[in-house]
């Protein structure tokens, strides 16, 4: 906190800057609504011009026609342009409308003046409570001594079993609504503030990926030094204490076991009758969605790395290629130039000195490109003669077929994404079962893999049942049903 730092901060931090600003309200109130109370990552382009030309339209009709003059794409240019911006603004590939997300010092100046609305308490028991359980843990998976980790294992039990004792003998202390209030904001505030770091990590890799750019760009050094230098920074981001922490978290929220249990509990806690009337209950209830959609932002902008670098490695092949390329055509030129000269002045007195080639090149055969020796496997015929033979076949199934209308089972997906971020096949097919039996799920697997915005995770497996009927007797006999059961990787349709 020294006089120097604080000033340059004042001068170029982004929170500090948004604090200061004239246009402070505006700014912080438009991207809190559009971009963190909706929980959105990025939006594109036109679709925030247009939210803050409603929002200009609003304001000047309440305090005067002068009070925002610009027009909405105006100020939008301004919040995202230098280098300490508000905004950032980037090209998504495949997609020519710019894309709008908040830097995190926005995020944190937005966040700190969210802890200065009113609330109803301050929840100092559960912080104070919080407090000592993380210096517990820090305390007993440290000790050295398994003496002392072994007497605070069997205290920690003994406390588990007298608790028992006391259910069973009726004895049942429940929590009254202050402190079931007091822990449901502290793990909001905890969930906002997890939301708000992912915007930091999601930074710091994009300065790593920005760095790269600029040492590929700028390095005379050879390819196999510059990619050493570029793949060990690599290493150290993974393996810094940021880096690992992500890993563990991505590692925990990707476990289907822990996404349905972190549900199970947010829906029974939203039961209790304390809760019922809380504000912005939606906010914990969809947190594991909210969370899937920053963690894959990040992830994503890790991969920009790997396709930059193996983009570096494609030109460079490209241009050495080209580069032999124009040396074997050089010295193509400069043989016939040769030649041409030495035969008109040397036609009758010197022997030629060129010879001609049949091929353009010369055939190279190495020794490790002969294939080892393998004995012919001659292939003995059957002398069985065919009889013929009249075999009573029903080829009415050849010709009971049914189309599978894809755009249909788009629309379910779709319909089904309006009310959340995203949603399994499992979930889909429990909204919309199947009609047509095996073809139906084929159909859904195959838009999964045309979707663009589609997460397939082969380390979870999920069971689907296939209820189909007969198409022969399904009208009048309800007994011929097959049962199924399909083994597929878990698929996540999302927005």
């Amino acid at each position: 906190m020294q006089y120097d730092d604080l000033k340059s901060q004042r001068k170029n931090n982004t929170a500090w800057r948004l604090l200061t600003s004239p246009h402070a309200p505006l700014i912080a109130s438009f991207l809190y609504h559009v971009f963190i109370q909706q929980n959105q990552r990025s939006l594109p382009f036109d679709i925030v011009t247009s939210k803050l030309d409603d929002m200009l339209f609003h304001l000047n009709q309440l305090e005067g026609e002068s009070t925002y003059p610009k027009a909405a794409l105006r100020y939008l240019d301004d919040w995202s342009g230098g280098s300490n911006a508000f905004l950032r603004k980037y090209y998504e590939k495949g997609n020519d409308i710019p894309q709008l997300d908040l830097t995190p010092g926005v995020e944190k100046a937005i966040e700190w003046l969210q802890t200065l609305q009113p609330r109803q308490f301050i929840g100092t028991e559960s912080r104070l409570l919080t407090l000592y359980r993380l210096l517990k843990e820090i305390v007993q998976n440290t000790e050295k001594d398994t003496e002392v980790r072994i007497a605070e294992l069997e205290k920690q039990k003994h406390d588990i079993d007298t608790k028992i004792a006391q259910i069973r003998s009726g004895v049942v202390e429940d929590f009254d609504s202050t402190r079931i209030k007091e822990r449901w904001f502290e793990a909001e505030d905890v969930a906002r503030k997890l939301l708000s770091d992912f915007r930091q990590v999601e930074y710091n890799f994009r300065s790593l990926d920005r760095e790269v750019r600029e040492k590929i760009t700028l390095s005379d050094k050879n390819k196999g030094d510059l990619l050493d230098e570029i793949f060990d920074q690599q290493d150290y981001i993974h393996d810094s204490e940021q880096g690992k922490s992500f890993s563990a978290f991505w590692e925990f929220l990707m476990s289907t076991n822990r996404q349905e249990e972190l549900e199970n509990l947010t829906e029974t806690a939203l039961k209790q009758d304390a809760l019922k009337n809380i504000d912005d209950a939606s906010f914990l209830r969809y947190i594991g969605y909210a969370l899937l959609d920053a963690g894959q932002k990040v992830y994503q902008t890790n991969a920009q790395l790997v396709e930059q670098l193996r983009k570096y490695l494609a030109d460079q092949a490209w241009l050495e290629n080209k580069r032999i390329l124009e040396i074997i055509g050089g010295i193509e030129k400069s043989t016939l130039a040769a030649n041409k000269q030495l035969a008109q002045q040397t036609m009758q007195t010197l022997p030629r000195k060129f010879f001609p080639v049949d091929q353009a090149k010369v055939a190279v055969h190495l020794l490790m490109e002969q294939k080892l020796f393998s004995p012919n496997h001659k292939v003995k015929l059957s002398n069985n003669k065919i009889e013929e033979m009249d075999a009573d076949i029903d080829i009415s199934v050849l010709f009971d077929q049914h189309w599978v209308d894809e755009e249909l089972l788009n629309k379910n997906i779709h319909r089904l994404l309006q009310d959340r971020p995203q949603i399994s096949l499992k979930e889909v097919l429990q909204k919309h079962p199947l009609e047509k039996g095996l073809s139906e799920l084929v159909s859904y697997l195959n838009i999964a893999g045309k979707r663009q915005h589609t997460i397939i995770d082969e380390a979870e497996m999920e069971q689907l049942n296939i209820q189909t009927s007969d198409a022969k007797h399904a009208a009048h006999d309800l007994l011929h049903v097959s049962h199924r059961v399909a083994h597929i990787p878990r698929i996540v349709f999302t927005r």
